[in-house]
């Protein structure tokens, strides 16, 4: 007990109990006395976790795997970003070091940092928050581990050491100590101190803004997201000039790229057709892409309000537009022309005859409508698409300037774990919409497939699930659907290791680019077979001990080493299965 012989106010008891608990940390330590970081963004996804109870599926992800994964696919991104825009021979992040080496101009700097700004990440099952936090970290780390990391005139950030240490950017000076921004008589420490404590809030705004979205069908994980966000930026948050170093910089609106919604339910395709409504508004994809930056620097109440209702308008348009081109929409239409012709339709010798075909005609006509209509109606006002999400106009940042869905760069995230039967009344519309539909699945195999499709050319996907898809007969459609659209990076598998704490799982991480390819072997880690360590310590050893396998598909499918590969391979060539020899005739 913090007082043990002392009567306390009881307020006051709370504040100092909480005070003890170090809220930098994730683990269960000791109690604090010294000083401490800001609170650990982490932590408010483990309190999200226990207040919710797992009910919607949600599992706290430790912060060395989001680390892991993130620096993964993020660096994967950058090289292809670098390789798009300049065409260069690159395949490892080290690469990009090499010819980057002699470009330290200002307008280098400043082109290199707008490139990797364009990169945008989605997390479509954000809970609360902790992938984009880690993929924060990483942006910010790096543009410094490639020397670009510079303030808002182009002037490079040095004197200064950044790394990543339990999932937290930590920055020292150059003799080891931890930097700490204060204000000291009414002034910075020092002016570099000024420069790195406002370049760093600036540079996780840029990246919040520009390269970070997350959907969360919870509006709590929403709130937390958010929250887990903003305390990123407070950690860097510094006194302005302007206000003689005695006000804090206001921070940005960065809640409109995390948003609410079911990630896999929408009611149109991310191909549809928004030409029509770009026509119909006076808005198009560039001015709707500025009212939303717009909106993320507005700092006055009723103009960010007014932003918002634009914002709202345009999007009720393309969806209103979008509506009128549905297949059955336009099928009413045609049948109700029709109708409307055929009842005004005057005949100057019509038979008896031919009365009575043209009521049953018309019958016929009124009965396809009337089932039609009900079949609109019943969809609008589907309980299932109150939570809907528009992946096709939601985030003008992945769509081209003439309205085209382009896609992220990169899908990171861990769905969440909900059997089909509790979500029975989405199972028409995921064996309607989703290849990947068997009918028994978690959910999770569905956002696989919507990950990949959100993805652009090239984009890399990486997951932490359930791996019993690739033991399971219901994960066929899936392992189909993976193998025909992207080229598998590598999977570790964890089998039986504690990953996610008080939870049975036997989870894997996926890594996989969105490119057709017919050479299906990749690297696979078996996390089991390493020698005892820590969990951590296995995952980040793993580059040297790979061990090739293939998957192979046919009436099934498993994971094969490159020998067996080969024999199976050379078999199924030049032999025929028994049931084709069983139709052979006898001679």
């Amino acid at each position: 007990s913090i007082h043990k012989n002392k009567s306390i106010n009881p307020l006051q008891y709370l504040y100092e109990f909480l005070d003890a608990y170090d809220f930098a940390s994730e683990g269960v330590e000791e109690v604090q006395e010294d000083n401490r970081t800001l609170i650990n963004a982490s932590i408010l996804g483990k309190i999200f976790e226990k207040i919710n109870g797992y009910k919607d599926g949600s599992i706290y992800t430790p912060g060395f795997i989001t680390m892991y994964m993130c620096r993964q696919a993020i660096r994967r991104a950058v090289v292809q970003k670098f390789k798009d825009a300049y065409g260069w021979n690159i395949n490892e992040f080290g690469d990009i070091r090499n010819y980057i080496a002699d470009r330290k101009s200002k307008a280098d700097l400043l082109e290199f940092n707008a490139l990797i700004n364009s990169l945008r990440l989605c997390d479509p099952a954000v809970g609360s928050g902790h992938f984009l936090v880690s993929g924060l970290n990483e942006l910010v780390l790096i543009k410094y581990e490639l020397g670009i990391l510079c303030d808002g005139e182009g002037q490079r950030i040095t004197d200064y050491d950044l790394t990543i240490e339990n999932d937290e950017l930590i920055v020292t000076y150059s003799n080891g100590d931890i930097f700490e921004y204060q204000i000291i008589n009414g002034k910075p420490k020092s002016k570099e101190d000024q420069r790195l404590q406002k370049s760093l809030f600036h540079e996780k705004q840029t990246i919040i803004e520009n390269c970070l979205f997350g959907v969360d069908i919870n509006p709590n994980s929403v709130k937390i997201c958010r929250l887990r966000l903003w305390i990123e930026l407070l950690k860097n948050a510094y006194y302005s000039e302007e206000s003689g170093y005695t006000e804090l910089e206001t921070l940005p609106n960065i809640d409109i790229n995390i948003k609410c919604g079911n990630s896999l339910i929408s009611r149109f395709a991310i191909d549809a057709d928004l030409s029509t409504a770009l026509k119909s508004i006076k808005y198009d994809i560039k001015a709707y892409r500025a009212l939303v930056q717009d909106y993320k620097n507005c700092k006055d109440r009723e103009a960010k309000r007014g932003i918002e209702e634009i914002i709202n308008a345009i999007k009720n348009d393309f969806r209103s537009e979008i509506g009128k081109k549905d297949k059955d929409v336009l099928k009413l239409n045609a049948l109700s022309g029709e109708l409307f012709n055929l009842v005004n339709q005057q005949a100057m010798f019509e038979t008896e005859k031919d009365q009575n075909a043209k009521k049953e005609k018309i019958h016929k006509l009124e009965t396809e409508i009337n089932a039609l209509s009900a079949k609109i109606e019943e969809i609008k006002n589907n309980a299932i698409y109150r939570d809907a999400f528009e992946w096709r106009f939601e985030f003008p940042e992945v769509l081209d300037d003439n309205g085209n869905f382009v896609g992220f760069d990169v899908v990171v995230g861990n769905p969440p774990y909900i059997r089909q039967e509790e979500v029975k009344e989405m199972s028409i519309n995921f064996e309607t919409n989703y290849k990947t539909y068997s009918g028994k699945s978690d959910i999770y195999v569905f956002f696989y497939e919507k990950g990949i499709n959100i993805l652009n050319n090239n984009g890399t996907l990486n997951f932490i699930t359930s791996g019993k898809y690739f033991e399971a007969s219901y994960g066929k459609p899936l392992v189909k659907f993976i193998i025909n659209e992207c080229e598998i990076n590598s999977i570790i598998n964890f089998n039986d290791l504690p990953v996610f704490e008080g939870v049975t799982a036997y989870p894997l991480i996926f890594s996989a680019n969105k490119i057709k390819k017919d050479d299906f072997s990749f690297p696979y880690y078996n996390l089991t077979e390493l020698p005892k360590r820590s969990l951590q310590e296995k995952l980040e050893s793993t580059q040297p001990l790979i061990t090739t396998k293939s998957i192979f598909i046919q009436n099934d499918f498993k994971f094969v080493d490159d020998a067996i590969a080969s024999i199976i391979k050379n078999t199924k060539l030049n032999s025929i299965s028994l049931q084709e020899f069983r139709g052979l005739p006898i001679v």
